[in-house]
Formats: C-alpha cells, structure tokens, sequence
C-alpha cells in the first residue's frame, strides 16, 4: 500500500555529508536504492544507487566533482544520472544511466518523489514550517523501524495510547484516552489530491502537567490541554499541541506551553520504515537546554511507541491473517487507511493502458 506518485522525506540536510566527505549517503525508498549528495552549486541530487551496469551500488564509489564513480567497474555518473565515461570504450552507450528521482529542501527535509517525475510538484509538499523558523526551536531526529509503516500511522492518528503507552512521558493522566477527539477533513484542502488528509482535535481539560511538561516548566495548577493536527498523505503529522494553566483566560497563553511538531513516516520496505521528528517550542520560551530536554523527552517516548508497535507486529505475523477488532478509538485511522486506499486507486486507474 504505497503511493508513488507524492513527495517523501527521504532524509534531514545534516544527514548528506559535505562535498569533501569521504563518504556517500543511501537510503531505501519504497524498496528502491537512493544516493544522495550534495552539488557544487549548493544544490543535491537523488540518484539510483545500482549501477546500470553490474547493479553494483554506486555509494560504494566514490565523489569525482559532481560526478560519482562506481567502484565496481569505474563508470563515472554526472548528477543527472547519465554515465559520462567507460573505462576501456571509446563511446558511452546511449543506455548507460541511472534513474534520477526528483529532489526538493524544504525546511530541513529533502523529499523525493518516487512517481512519475512529470507529477513533481513542489506545491504538493507539506508545511514544515517549524523545522526550520526563527520562532520555533527544535532537535531534528530520526528513528528506524522493523514494522510496515502503517501500524505507525495507527498509532499516530489515535492519542489514546498517550495515557498507557506514555504514561512517565508524553501521557500522565488517564483523561486523555477519555477524550473523544473531533475527526474532519483538512479545511482548505480538495476531495481529490494534492494535500489529502484529516484533521484530528483532542482537547483534555483539567488535568495534571504531564512529566513531559515538567522538564522545562514547573506547575503549581492543572492543565488545560490541547492537541490539534493535520494527518496528511502518504504518513505527515503536523501538530500544534499545549497546555494552559486552567484559571487563565481562553486566550490567555502567556503561562502555557505552546509547542508544534512535525513528524513524517518514509517506507523503506514492506516491513521496515524511517521516521523523521521533531518537536519545536517557542524561540523565547527556553533555552537549548529546554530545546535538548524536549528532545530527549522525545525520543524516550517514540522508544516507547516503537517497542510496542515491534510487539503488536510480531503479534500479527503469528496471527495468520486474523482481524483486529475495530473500535470507537480507531475512527481516524480507519478514515486515513479509507482515504489512502482510495487514492492508490485512482493512481492504479492512472497508470493502467
């Protein structure tokens, strides 16, 4: 269940070493080997990783300029994919290439579309601002998973596991399971593509600040929390979360904590995906040391999410195909999982002759 034809965080700037680094960065897509590397110009470029001749990986070469040198048999690639030199052959063959992917920066994430490069869009990617935004202060991670990237869209499109999975974390109160979040369409957005999505909105009321909050700001009061995001296709999450003192006006965020969150899930295979996360707070609500505390925050809890999911997913592998029982929590990801299926039928019903 993969789309192909959409724009996919294949890793974060810092990830893709400087033009004179020693070595070349590869990632997995959709199964499909991807070298990334920087250009002279200041630019990148997102090649096949297997050379068209003996499907040796390419970052196993070497960087020659703009060019990358396989270190099987010493074909030598330009940036755009198309081999420039044989060693021994008088002439390049016209069919010596290797398939460039589209590649975009947008605040911090490289996409790579995985389509048909003529649908590459730039105006079909998600808004990250926070990533990279003088009011907003963050640590970029990324984390790897052996499960199917979906179970982790569930569990990202259900914050009721915030309560148990969470509960020294993110979580700290049995309320937030207890709220019923209100499901819509992403407001602005079309009945078809580009950005397809629901939008979910959780509001507990009245409840204690949870360990997460008390890293970086002590409470003497009850929260009032909130948590508002936008769910789009493929697997983006981008999420303005808080917490108010609850006698503070409705307006009234002075006190409160303001944070907002960009999270994106990349399939590497059919059971194996990449994350990509952040967590920003306000640029003058704390320091790097709250910047670092989030963080680590951060990764305590998504540690925690990722040991559960691996266990379900075991589960499900010893299961032999045995349905899960859907419940009243689940109507946002069933919404998800209707939405994406019906937009990998269309793209099937495109590319069929």
């Amino acid at each position: 269940m993969w789309l192909r034809n959409c724009w996919y965080v294949i890793a974060w700037d810092h990830e893709i070493p400087a033009l004179d680094a020693p070595t070349l960065f590869r990632r997995t897509v959709l199964g499909e080997p991807v070298l990334v590397y920087r250009t002279a110009d200041g630019g990148y470029t997102a090649l096949e990783d297997r050379c068209c001749h003996r499907h040796a990986p390419l970052s196993a070469g070497r960087r020659e300029g703009d060019c990358v040198r396989c270190g099987y048999h010493g074909l030598l690639f330009n940036a755009a994919g198309t081999c420039v030199e044989v060693p021994g052959l008088a002439a390049v063959p016209p069919k010596a290439r290797v398939r460039r992917y589209p590649l975009v920066l947008r605040n911090r994430w490289l996409f790579v579309w995985m389509g048909n490069p003529d649908g590459a869009d730039p105006a079909l990617l998600p808004d990250n601002f926070s990533c990279d935004h003088p009011d907003w202060r963050n640590k970029p991670g990324y984390m790897h998973y052996d499960t199917p990237y979906l179970l982790i869209c569930d569990n990202l499109l259900d914050f009721s596991h915030l309560s148990y999975v969470h509960a020294a974390t993110l979580g700290g109160s049995t309320e937030i399971a207890q709220a019923v979040p209100t499901i819509a369409p992403v407001p602005g957005t079309r009945a078809d593509w580009p950005l397809m999505g629901i939008r979910v909105s959780r509001h507990v009321r009245n409840v204690p600040a949870p360990p997460f909050y008390q890293r970086f700001r002590r409470f003497d009061s009850h929260l009032d929390r909130w948590f508002v995001y936008d769910f789009l296709l493929p697997g983006t999450l981008l999420m303005h979360s808080g917490g108010k003192p609850v006698n503070d006006a409705e307006n009234d965020l002075q006190n409160a904590v303001q944070l907002h969150s960009c999270q994106t899930l990349t399939p590497e295979t059919q059971n194996s995906t990449h994350y990509f996360f952040q967590q920003s707070h306000r640029a003058d609500a704390g320091d790097s040391t709250v910047t670092d505390s989030i963080f680590n925050s951060l990764v305590q809890a998504f540690n925690e999410d990722r040991d559960m999911i691996s266990a379900q997913h075991h589960n499900l592998a010893l299961a032999g195909g045995q349905p899960m029982l859907p419940l009243a929590m689940d109507a946002a990801l069933l919404q998800f999982r209707r939405l994406l299926q019906a937009q990998l039928d269309r793209e099937r019903e495109s590319m069929a002759p």
